[in-house]
C-alpha cells in the first residue's frame, strides 16, 4: 500500500507537470523506475502502459477546454505510432543508450530557442502539417527508448515554430495515448512471441503501474485547465526552462553514479 500511494503522489505532480506544460510524465516516472534498480526495457513498458490511461485521461480533458488541434493531431499520432512501433522494437533487442546524449542535446538545443524566444513578443502561427508526421515519426521513436521523449520532442519543438503553447500541448498530449497503446502493444506482442523475456520483472512493478495510473488520472483535468489560463509568454518560459532542466538531470546524474 506504501508504494502505492509513492506512486500516485508521484503520478499525480508528474501528469500536473505533463498535462500543463505537454511533458515530463515518462521522464518522472522512468527516472523513479530506474533508480529502482528496474531494466530499461521493463520502465518503458511499465510506463507507456500508464500513459495509455493518463494519456487518454489528458487528452479528453484538453478537448474539453478546446486545446486539440484535429488537423495537427492525426498526422502526429500516425507518425508517432510507427515511430514508436520501431522504437519498441529496437529497445527489446538493443540498448538505447548510446543515442541518449545525442537526444538529449536535441532537447537542450531546443529548450535554449524557446527560451531566447519567450524573452521577445512571440508570433504565433500555426505550424504546418506537412511536418507533423515526421516529428511524430521522431518523438514516438524516441519515446519507446526512453519512456519519456514524446514531450520533450515534439510539444518543445511544436513551441519553438510558433505553435500556440495551449494548442500545442493538448495536441501533442491526445496524440500521446494514441502512441502509448501501439507503443505497449508492441511491448505485449514482444512478450507473447519471446522476442523480449522480462515478464517476471514486468509483474513486479504492477502496484508502481496502478499508483502511476490512479495519481495520473485524477491529476488531468486540473492540468488541462492550468495549460488554458497560463498566458503565452510566461507558458513558453516554463517550458523551456523544464526542458533545460530535464536535460541536465538526465546529464549529470549518471556522472554523479560514477
Amino acid at each position: 500500500m506504501q508504494d502505492f500511494l509513492l506512486f500516485a503522489a508521484v503520478g499525480f505532480a508528474a501528469q500536473i507537470v505533463d498535462g500543463a506544460l505537454g511533458m515530463a510524465f515518462g521522464v518522472i516516472s522512468s527516472t523513479l523506475l530506474l533508480s529502482l534498480g528496474t531494466p530499461p526495457a521493463v520502465a518503458s513498458a511499465s510506463v507507456h502502459a500508464a500513459k495509455v490511461f493518463t494519456g487518454t485521461a489528458s487528452g479528453l480533458s484538453h478537448l474539453t477546454h478546446g486545446n486539440v488541434r484535429w488537423s495537427l493531431f492525426w498526422p502526429l499520432a500516425l507518425g508517432g505510432v510507427i515511430g514508436g512501433v520501431v522504437g519498441g522494437v529496437f529497445l527489446t533487442s538493443v540498448d538505447g543508450d548510446q543515442i541518449k546524449p545525442w537526444v538529449l542535446g536535441w532537447l537542450a538545443l531546443m529548450g535554449v530557442i524557446i527560451l531566447v524566444r519567450s524573452t521577445r513578443e512571440i508570433r504565433l502561427r500555426h505550424v504546418p502539417i506537412r511536418g507533423a508526421a515526421p516529428l511524430g515519426l521522431v518523438g514516438g521513436f524516441l519515446d519507446a527508448l526512453g519512456g519519456g521523449g514524446w514531450g520533450p520532442t515534439v510539444t518543445t519543438t511544436l513551441v519553438s515554430a510558433g505553435e500556440p503553447p495551449r494548442q500545442a500541448v493538448g495536441t501533442g498530449n491526445a496524440a500521446e495515448a494514441v502512441v502509448a497503446a501501439a507503443v505497449s502493444t508492441t511491448f505485449i506482442v514482444a512478450l507473447a512471441t519471446g522476442h523480449w523475456r522480462d515478464l517476471e520483472d514486468l509483474r513486479q512493478y504492477g502496484t508502481s503501474v496502478a499508483g502511476l495510473v490512479t495519481g495520473g488520472v485524477i491529476a488531468a483535468p486540473l492540468a488541462a485547465r492550468i495549460a488554458r489560463v497560463l498566458p503565452v509568454q510566461p507558458f513558453s518560459w516554463l517550458i523551456g526552462v523544464l526542458i533545460l532542466l530535464l536535460a541536465a538531470i538526465q546529464l549529470v546524474g549518471p556522472l554523479l553514479g560514477r
